[in-house]
């Protein structure tokens, strides 16, 4: 058995629902954006609907302690991204941070295990210590998106500006939706001076 077969057999691999959005300036996901927060690129790596494979994937790597996965993934995602040229500017990443309670009693952060996989396929350092999560919030899951962003808008801090400047950033998260969660740690993002930055994620709704 090869090793990645332990998270994804090869079947399961060889039929994921990529999305290829990382390969175009316009597409649905980079349209959630559009008019609220200025981003270079976005992309998202599958497609998921509810029940799906990618779905149960996805279940598995936040709530079920397979963080592996995300590592193998981000690292399959980050080796199509440097293939194009719009890609392979990118400084640092930097994921989405979880409150340290809600960190605690999950155990890690899955975006954390994203953005090291997306970091090893890129070549590119990630760090976790830039931009932090300082209010605990109730979950997304059933929220709309000026809910959402209601949620959201004000959880969000940087660490060190200076370490930030002149950057091009990648935002990892697990999976875009409305973008909410997203576009408020973008607009914290947006205050360093001649900052760029581009976003990407695991999945998004099909």
């Amino acid at each position: 058995m090869l090793q990645h077969e332990y998270l994804l057999c090869l079947h399961c691999l060889y039929n994921l629902p990529e999305t290829r959005y990382h390969e175009f300036k316009q597409s649905p996901i980079a349209q959630l954006f559009w008019g609220r927060v200025s981003v270079e690129n976005v992309g998202a790596f599958l497609f998921y609907k509810k029940g799906d494979r990618v779905q149960k994937i996805l279940h598995h790597l936040k709530y079920f302690g397979i963080k592996e996965v995300g590592f193998f993934l981000g690292n399959i995602y980050g080796r199509q991204l440097i293939q194009y040229e719009k890609w392979k500017k990118i400084d640092m990443i930097i994921p989405i941070p979880l409150h340290k309670k809600k960190e605690r009693k999950r155990g890690y952060n899955q975006s954390e295990w994203i953005a090291k996989g997306l970091s090893a396929g890129m070549q590119v350092p990630y760090y976790t210590n830039l931009l932090i999560r300082n209010e605990f919030t109730e979950t997304q899951t059933k929220k709309s998106r000026f809910h959402r962003w209601q949620n959201v808008k004000d959880v969000f801090q940087l660490t060190d500006v200076e370490a930030l400047k002149h950057k091009h950033i990648l935002l990892c998260d697990d999976v875009l939706t409305t973008g909410a969660t997203l576009e408020a740690a973008v607009q914290k993002l947006a205050v360093v001076p001649s900052i760029k930055i581009s976003v990407v994620t695991l999945a998004t709704a099909q």
